[in-house]
Parts: structure tokens; sequence; C-alpha cells
């Protein structure tokens, strides 16, 4: 496994790490205690421009990762699946961290932080889960008949190697993914034309149909009920309360786990959707910083005895 540096203008560096013969880019900024930042679906590691700067000038080492088929990592043609990505973020965790780090995610990125503390408690600090995806995909009991069939309908379509493509290109049409935006993000004034670009650059990229067929027939992978009770790092919870694609009612498992003694923090963003690190970067990045100084703090007090 190699590293390169690449040119970049932005205020944080970017690499290269080879990865099972897969190109993976990563970026890195600031230097102290680990945080990784794990993006969403279509995302990359530019989805967290208004967060790395900021963590980094807080006193921690921050790594943001492009995941395999996403942002300016490589587009092979694979079965994607969570446990690929998972297996990923443990490989490079080795390579490139080594140390107990705190796994920062958004929608399916959170989904993973979750299975990596929960999987490998050895190497997680903690965990900050914002609008924490349940699957990677809809569970089949989750839809109700009629969209259960639409979606089916839906996937076969996307994987036909002629009428997919066709598809794919309306999908990532900049005017449709502008709308897309316009559901998921609460203010419209966050949606700016930097940020249709970071979505659309990716997906004209070799491979990225494929990708995406790949990722929307897969299965949903392991619950947040089913990783709950594994977890023994602090959590914090941060949920955009008007999201219409994972709604901030999804946030009462991680209620419950508190009630039942887990280290949960839970906080609800007013008035923000899907992405709340994106559309209120302000308040999320207070809310992570100031619960890393208290978890932070609390995790390095030693007990001496009398």
């Amino acid at each position: 496994m190699t590293t390169e540096q690449l040119t970049s203008p932005s205020t944080f560096d970017k690499h290269l790490w080879t990865w099972q013969g897969h190109t993976i880019q990563y970026a890195v900024a600031g230097t102290g205690k680990p945080l990784l930042l794990v993006h969403g679906f279509g995302a990359s590691i530019g989805h967290w421009r208004k967060n790395i700067p900021i963590l980094a000038d807080g006193g921690y080492r921050v790594f943001a990762i492009d995941l395999l088929g996403f942002g300016g990592s490589a587009k092979p043609p694979l079965d994607y699946s969570m446990d690929l990505w998972q297996e990923m973020l443990r490989d490079f965790w080795e390579v490139n961290i080594g140390e107990p780090t705190v796994f920062v995610g958004n929608s399916i990125g959170a989904l993973l932080s979750l299975m990596m503390v929960a999987d490998y408690p050895d190497i997680a600090a903690g965990a900050i889960l914002i609008n924490s995806a349940g699957g990677m995909n809809h569970r089949p009991t989750e839809l109700k008949l009629p969209l259960r069939l639409v979606m089916k309908g839906f996937t076969t379509l996307i994987s036909s190697k002629i009428i997919g493509k066709f598809l794919f290109d309306r999908i990532r049409d900049k005017s449709r993914i502008r709308r897309t935006l316009h559901q998921v993000y609460r203010d419209p004034e966050a949606i700016t034309e930097e940020l249709v670009d970071l979505l659309y650059q990716p997906s004209c990229d070799r491979g990225a149909q494929q990708v995406f067929a790949s990722v929307v027939t897969a299965p949903p992978g392991p619950s947040p009920k089913e990783l709950l009770p594994k977890v023994k790092c602090p959590l914090q919870v941060i949920w955009g309360e008007d999201d219409p694609w994972t709604p901030v009612t999804g946030a009462r498992i991680y209620q419950q786990h508190r009630e039942m003694g887990g280290d949960v923090e839970f906080f609800g963003i007013p008035n923000a959707g899907h992405c709340p690190h994106d559309e209120k970067p302000d308040v999320v990045n207070l809310l992570i910083l100031d619960w890393l100084r208290q978890k932070c703090s609390e995790r390095n007090t030693v007990s001496i005895p009398l």
C-alpha cells in the first residue's frame, strides 16, 4: 500500500492511498487526537469543506476519506456493500492512523462509523453520527407494497446496460441534483454551485454508473438496532430535524440506548435537513468541538487510588 500527495488549492492536503489495487483519495489537516470523517451516499471529502478547517483548528488531526466508488477514489466494477467499505476503513486506520479515533459520519457514513466502533472497539475513541442512515438502502419491510414494487422496478432498470446509462444520465443532471438538494436542504442559500459541482463532477468519472447501480441494489447492511448493543464508546448523535430522507424519528433508537445506560448525547438541529454539517456548519462544528473536549477530557482522566 502506498501514499502519494496530491496538489490541491484547498486549505487541507489531499493524498492518494492504494487499497487492494484501487486508488483511494483522502485529506488530512491539523495535529492532535485523530478524527475520521466519512461522507454519505454520492458525496465526497468536499462535503466536509466547512468542517475540516474548524475541527483542525480546534486541536485535532482530521482525516476525511472518499469511499471506494465516490469522489476522487477509484470506481471499479465491484459488488459494493457496507462490509466492503468497513474493511476499507479498517485498513485505512491501520496504515494511516494507528491510534484510537473518533469516527464522524453523515448518512450512510454515520452507519459506517457506528459499524466501526461496534465491531472494532479497540480502535474507537467515540463516534459522531449525523443524520445516520438505517441502512445503505431501505429494507423491504420498511416500504409499503406499492413503493416496494416501484423500487424493485427501478433497481432492475438502473442495472440494465442500456436503460441504466440513460437513467443515470438523467439522475446526475445538474438541474436534477439541484432539485434533489432542495428536497433535503432546508436553507436554499446553502445550495451553491460549488455544492452542485461537488456532487456532479465525480458522476462523470468512468465507472460511476456501474457504482450507482451496484449501490442502489446492494443489501442494506447491519441495522443500528443490531450494532448498538456492541458499542462501548461514547456517541454523539446530531440530527437535522427537517430531514425527509432519514426523519428525526430515526433517532429514537439512540435515545432508547441512552435510557438503557449507553453513553449517548443527542442534539436536534432545527431548520436543517439531511446534511446539517454543511447546511448549519457553525452550529454543528461547535457541538462537535464541545462534545470532543468533554469526552476526550473524561477519557484522559486517570483515577489515582489513595
